[in-house]
């Protein structure tokens, strides 16, 4: 099978984009290679690729840029799935340039779907959103329970069924993606499938506080960095390892005929839920002594809480996490510490 992977370069893209090769498949990965770490994670998946039983070829692409979209699709028009995972990814940056938040999440993903609709359009297509589309919730009833936020009346985390509220450019330009996804399976048959995710973490995730802080805080700690709590610590996600999100990935395809049209929540769900407080407590018993922030208020959009009920993705693709939150950490600073000059080198 051909697969189209947008961001193929990016955290989730390459580690998609290897799974995949390592299944034999082939790749063509789009990226601009804008973000930081990109070129690097680039690198890598070249020489991956070299010793994997697929084949990859690496397309330079804007998203943005909609004769980019049609010329890729047209020449990969045999594509059996299409993994559209690039945009712009902080809600900060969203706040200080919404124009281009827009053009890169809301467009960029219009872009893809014509594209998968004139010339591949029995492909599947598997659409990254994200939770941020239910917005600040101030409707959910949260409590302090264990020095941790909690729902206090859903034990389970929050099901899609909650009702939407794009809360901050990147949640309006991202929601409006996931609703463009999902209503191109209405209205053109195409096999598209939205995953709102969660806090995905793992290697080779060069951000900084705002996009992504799993990986954050731990690159931070070992570098010696500083980290800034926002708020006070108590407040709760679920994360998801990579690898677990690339399997769930792997599923939708391999099921497309259950999963197209739908739209599941992708996340630990409740049993692995973490607040920050408590990654640098994990991350203070592999440093073997605390690890110092300093303090800033909440910031705009921050919930106290979110976990996602992954009932629904489970019992429908028969899809579950394997990676708990203390294995992950633990997986993510024995690579952090051998690559120490690569992420100094990146995060300058």
């Amino acid at each position: 099978m051909k697969v189209i992977i947008t961001g193929a370069a990016g955290f989730i893209g390459g580690h998609a984009a290897h799974h995949f090769l390592s299944q034999g498949h082939a790749v063509v990965g789009v990226d601009n290679l804008s973000r930081r770490g990109n070129s690097e994670n680039l690198q890598w998946l070249r020489g991956q690729g070299e010793e994997l039983p697929g084949s990859f070829q690496f397309v330079a692409g804007d998203i943005r840029n909609q004769t980019d979209m049609d010329r890729l699709f047209a020449a990969h028009s045999d594509t059996g799935a299409v993994l559209h995972l690039a945009g712009q990814v902080a809600v900060t940056t969203s706040v200080t340039n919404p124009r281009m938040d827009f053009e890169s999440n809301a467009l960029g993903t219009l872009n893809v779907l014509e594209g998968v609709r004139q010339f591949c359009p029995d492909a599947a297509l598997i659409y990254s959103s994200t939770n941020k589309v239910y917005g600040g919730m101030e409707q959910i009833s949260i409590v302090e329970k264990d020095g941790r936020y909690a729902y206090g009346d859903l034990p389970r985390g929050m099901p899609e069924t909650t009702p939407l509220d794009f809360h901050s450019p990147y949640g309006c330009s991202k929601g409006a993606g996931d609703q463009y996804v999902r209503d191109y399976a209405r209205i053109y048959g195409l096999k598209t499938v939205v995953f709102r995710q969660s806090c995905i973490y793992g290697t080779r995730q060069f951000g900084i506080e705002d996009q992504g802080w799993v990986a954050w805080f731990t690159i931070a700690t070992v570098l010696g960095k500083k980290i800034t709590l926002y708020g006070d610590g108590k407040q709760v996600r679920d994360v998801l390892w990579v690898g677990d999100l690339v399997q769930l990935y792997q599923r939708a395809i391999d099921q497309i005929d259950r999963a197209a049209g739908k739209v599941f929540n992708a996340g630990g769900g409740a049993s692995n839920a973490m607040s920050l407080l408590e990654l640098l407590g994990f991350l203070g018993d592999l440093k073997g002594s605390p690890v110092h922030t300093a303090t800033a208020d909440w910031r705009p959009g921050d919930q106290k809480v979110f976990i996602a009920d992954i009932a629904k993705v489970e019992a429908e693709l028969g899809w579950r996490p394997t990676v708990t939150p203390a294995e992950g950490v633990q997986k993510l600073w024995a690579w952090t510490h051998p690559n120490r000059q690569l992420l100094s080198e990146v995060l300058g």
